[in-house]
Parts: structure tokens; C-alpha cells; sequence
């Protein structure tokens, strides 16, 4: 058992929370206390009814996510916000939010841990949000095929390809979530091989006008990375046990 106490505050700074912009509704770190110990952590990339009532089943009283409670903004307490609080309430679950401090962290952070499973190396911050660098990009030559492959295996998923760019890469830019709506930003970076989890339609109509590989390999897929690595981090510091909440939202 710990004290919540002490692995909020060494979260919080584990993450750099106060210090990394994000957008408001991200409400990074304690979202939700709860009466003060913890005996099993959970991680899941979304907060939901579904992904409570799980933690609950599997006795976890702190539940770390990517996407918060209050992604929708400001509203009533009815409905599902009040079903998902009665659940944490009832069943004593503290819910902890990292959204860009974990996308960005260069160890534990999705960016970092998705460079790492497909085996690439010497990855420099890229793509500037909110104050920070929010990608990785990589010098490398990798055919294309290769590197659509190695993605499959790491994500455990089909991948959409658009391969409108060179079959050997010159330069690799990764950004996980939703940043396909940033492919012209990502062009002026030389990047000829773009890799992201979801885009618009009119993404893949730019990377044909760009000459650029696109890869998308899903919005959930590809932040499943950040959660399990800071879960299992946190497990190890604090000796507690923990699990992994998997339920995709098949985007």
C-alpha cells in the first residue's frame, strides 16, 4: 500500500506537470482524490463508465488516463458524468489525467516509448503546441515496407498506409494521438515519412500534393504506450501492483 499523497507528488513532477502547456480541458494531474491509499493502479488511455466499472472489478483505487474527465468542458453533472463520479465515489477511485506531459516525456512518454518499439534511435523533439515540442523526428533510411511492418507489429494492428513519399525514408516525424491535421507543418520539417494515429480527409489528399508517407496507425493505438510505461513506473517505485484497462475505441 501507498499513500496517494506521495504518488501524486512525485507524478507531478515525474511529468512536469505545472511546467508543460496543454490545452485547458486536459486538467493534468489529480482530477478525482480518493480517501488516501493505493493498493493497485490502473491504466487506461480513456476515463469512461466502461473503464471504471473495470477498475472497480479489479480492486484498483488509482486509475491513471490520457484523456480526463473534463475533455467535453464545463457541464451539468447528469447522466455520464454523474454515473462515472458515482462509480469513483462508491468505489474509491482516485483519477489521475496526463495528457501532453505524457505524450512529450522522453522516457515514458508515447512519442518515446512508440520510437523505442519500432527500434529506432537518436529521436529530436519536433512540432512545436502549447509551448513545447510535441513530436520526435529521426534521421533514418528505412524502406518503406519495412517500417509499416515493424509499426503492425508494435501497435498489434492494421495500420492505414498512404504512401505517396520515397520507399526508402530519408526522415521519419512522430507524433501520436491526432496530428494529421498538422501534415504541412510537419512537411516544413523535411519529414518524407509521417507517422501519427489519425488525420482528416484532407489529410490524405496533402500528403499526395506533398509527396510524404502517411501511416496512420490509430488515435488509441498509438497511446496505449504512454499510460502502460508511467503505470509500470510508478509500480516499481511504490511496490504496488498494476493493470492495464484495454478498451479501444476502435478509432
Amino acid at each position: 500500500m501507498a499513500a496517494l499523497s506521495d504518488i501524486v507528488s512525485y507524478t507531478d513532477r515525474f511529468l512536469r506537470i505545472s511546467e508543460v502547456g496543454d490545452w485547458d480541458n486536459a486538467l493534468n494531474g489529480l482530477q478525482i482524490e480518493n480517501s488516501g491509499r493505493v493498493t493497485r493502479i490502473g491504466a487506461a488511455v480513456d476515463i469512461s463508465t466502461r473503464v471504471l466499472s473495470e477498475a472497480a472489478k479489479q480492486n484498483v483505487d488509482l486509475l491513471i488516463v490520457h484523456h480526463g474527465l473534463f475533455w467535453p468542458g464545463l457541464q451539468p453533472i447528469r447522466s455520464a458524468l454523474r454515473q462515472q463520479l458515482r462509480l469513483a465515489f462508491e468505489k474509491d477511485i482516485a483519477l489521475y489525467s496526463a495528457h501532453l506531459p505524457l505524450d512529450v516525456h522522453p522516457k515514458i512518454g508515447n512519442n518515446a516509448q512508440l520510437v523505442a518499439a519500432l527500434g529506432l534511435k537518436s529521436a529530436q523533439p519536433f512540432l512545436e503546441e502549447k509551448g513545447q515540442p510535441v513530436g520526435l523526428k529521426i534521421r533514418a533510411s528505412v524502406p518503406r515496407s519495412e517500417l509499416v511492418r515493424k509499426l503492425q507489429k508494435a501497435l498489434n494492428g492494421p495500420v492505414k498506409v498512404f504512401g505517396c513519399g520515397p520507399k526508402q525514408t530519408r526522415a521519419i516525424g512522430i507524433v501520436t494521438g491526432a496530428a494529421g491535421s498538422e501534415i504541412y507543418r510537419v512537411a516544413e520539417e523535411n519529414i518524407d515519412m509521417f507517422i501519427t494515429g489519425e488525420a482528416p480527409h484532407w489529410a490524405a489528399v496533402a500528403a499526395e500534393e506533398l509527396g510524404m508517407n502517411l501511416l496512420l496507425g490509430g488515435h488509441y493505438a498509438t497511446e496505449v504506450f504512454g499510460v502502460k510505461a508511467l503505470a509500470a513506473h510508478l509500480s516499481k517505485r511504490f511496490r504496488v501492483p498494476w493493470e492495464f484497462i484495454d478498451c479501444p475505441t476502435g478509432l
